[in-house]
């Protein structure tokens, strides 16, 4: 682990959780675990241990399970971040992709074009995720100056970050591929834009979900 440099850039590596117990499925606030598929996308994630200083991880099992255990493994602290919870989906938690086709092809289509002017059911609307997020992200920044933070979180996070530090629009938030276990990573200079190093990188085994 390598001390943290005041003043310096900060680099943040976001990785995604791996497959969840149930396969795909619109999962904001439903905590299931890792399937042992799940857990081996994570052990053969890209990761640079060496060089980290701090793991970060959303509070869902599916996030923090692992984050839990490399942080002991590697001697890093670690902070659970409520803030980086992945958005909910309301009336559609726990459904797959084909069952709320089946239920809701319509509002299914209009959330995949526009995220951010339909809201499913009961679920949290897009700009309010959007504000916890980037809230959330901000705060650990300015926290950890000079850091080289793990933050172990959701698609749907990743996705937020980078949309806000890129200056993306966010309807188009569902365009960005995040797999699970892939890795993508920051650098945030003082007084600079922040940069995006690269992207979706991730092992054979972790690249695809099944």
């Amino acid at each position: 682990m390598r001390p943290p440099i005041q003043g310096q850039e900060t680099w943040v590596d976001l990785i995604r959780h791996g497959e969840p117990e149930g396969g795909r499925r619109y999962r904001g606030a439903q905590d299931d675990p890792l399937s042992a598929y799940g857990w081996e996308q994570m052990r053969c994630a890209p990761l640079e241990p060496e060089a980290l200083t701090r793991v970060v991880s959303s509070p869902l099992i599916r996030c923090r399970g692992f984050a839990e255990r490399y942080a002991a493994e590697q001697g890093l602290p670690l902070a659970v971040e409520e803030g980086f919870r992945e958005i909910g989906f309301g009336d559609w938690e726990g459904l797959t992709p084909a069952e709320l086709h089946e239920r809701d092809p319509e509002g299914q289509a209009r959330f995949w074009a526009d995220p951010l002017g339909f809201t499913p059911p009961n679920a949290e609307p897009m700009g309010e995720f959007q504000q916890r997020v980037v809230a959330a992200w901000q705060a650990m920044v300015d926290r950890h100056p000079g850091e080289h933070l793990l933050v172990v979180g959701h698609g749907g996070l990743i996705r937020v970050v980078l949309a806000h530090l890129l200056e993306l629009p966010l309807r188009g938030f569902n365009r960005l591929y995040v797999p699970y276990a892939s890795v993508s990573r920051v650098r945030v200079e003082p007084g600079a834009e922040p940069t995006l190093l690269f992207h979706n990188r991730a092992t054979t085994t972790g690249e695809g979900e099944r």
